[in-house]
């Protein structure tokens, strides 16, 4: 791999960690494209993947009492089922509408969000019906796209939680998807020595960025990391559009 792609996989991997660790991801949705510019997706998809997996371990281990198993249990049923239709339909679902359609969805979280501060609505509970489906469209987009994020953050902003529960809570449930999906890419043989020294080469920029989410996270005020982490859902949802219009 060439010196230009670790250069911006080096700036890729620091700000996916510190989003990822301090606020529970949003600028990893820039990962992939960013290093798609020097290498193919399926190459990108697959250097990230240790990467994430042990950003999500550090965050498990650091945010280890506070997470909930409730919000959990309740989302993973759909996750597994919108993974296991993922698996049966990639070959020809259309990854253009499915990211225009989580963006879309992001960016209702967030209008959501802003029309509650203007005028002190508080959020409502959701039906099981509601968390199950969006359960399934993170586990599914997931799979198909590795747009999985918004449906889920959305949701766990949208229910108020305390920051480091939504980032602890966050962090086991995609931590989840992630290990089921290594697993699918071993099956599928996608990992090789090279992508694999470059996960590894990369390392020492997956632990600036933790070190650093992790010391935001504890610096900045709760009504403050609740603005950030909508703005970086916002970000990830308008990415999503941008890449959807692209490939239509």
């Amino acid at each position: 791999m060439s010196v230009e792609f670790y250069l911006v996989a080096a700036f890729a991997v620091l700000m996916t960690g510190v989003s990822k660790s301090g606020f529970a991801g949003g600028l990893g949705v820039l990962a992939v494209p960013l290093m798609s510019l020097f290498q193919t997706p399926q190459a990108a998809v697959t250097v990230m993947m240790p990467i994430l997996l042990v950003m999500d371990c550090a965050n498990i281990w650091n945010y280890r009492h506070s997470w909930s198993w409730i919000y959990v249990k309740s989302l993973m049923p759909g996750a597994l089922c919108g993974i296991v239709v993922g698996a049966f339909t990639f070959q020809w679902m259309d990854p253009a509408l499915l990211k225009l359609a989580i963006g879309g969805m992001a960016l209702l979280f967030v209008l959501q969000f802003t029309c509650a501060q203007t005028i002190g609505r508080q959020a409502r509970d959701s039906s099981r019906v509601v968390v199950f489906s969006l359960g399934a469209l993170s586990g599914f987009a997931s799979f198909i796209a590795h747009a999985g994020g918004p449906p889920v953050k959305g949701y766990l902003l949208s229910r108020g939680m305390e920051k480091s529960l939504f980032v602890g809570t966050n962090s086991v449930f995609f931590f989840t998807l992630n290990l089921i999906k290594t697993v699918s890419y071993m099956a599928l043989a996608q990992y090789s020595q090279e992508t694999l020294t470059a996960s590894l080469l990369l390392t020492p920029f997956l632990v600036l960025g933790v070190l650093l989410g992790f010391r935001l996270h504890h610096l900045i005020s709760q009504m403050l990391f609740t603005r950030i982490a909508y703005l970086f859902l916002a970000l990830a949802g308008t990415k999503l559009l941008w890449d959807g219009a692209l490939l239509l």
